[in-house]
């Protein structure tokens, strides 16, 4: 994913909270296996922010090629 971080990213807020999110590791699991990447969180309640582009391409491929084995 890339490092570049746009003005809209910037202000996410978190929907339960209602504090600002900020970038921070975060583990993605699916079928078993486990993915370590950097996305928006909530420091509060750890609610993370998935953006479009994200589970609508990478993760569709990794979940493909998973449900493939």
């Amino acid at each position: 994913m890339s490092k570049q971080v746009t003005q809209q990213q910037l202000n996410i807020v978190c929907v339960k909270c209602g504090i600002k999110l900020t970038l921070g590791k975060v583990t993605l699991s699916y079928l078993g296996s486990s993915f370590p990447v950097e996305l928006y969180k909530c420091s509060e309640c750890g609610l993370v922010y998935i953006p479009e582009e994200l589970a609508n391409g990478k993760m569709q491929q990794v979940e493909a090629a998973l449900e493939d084995k």
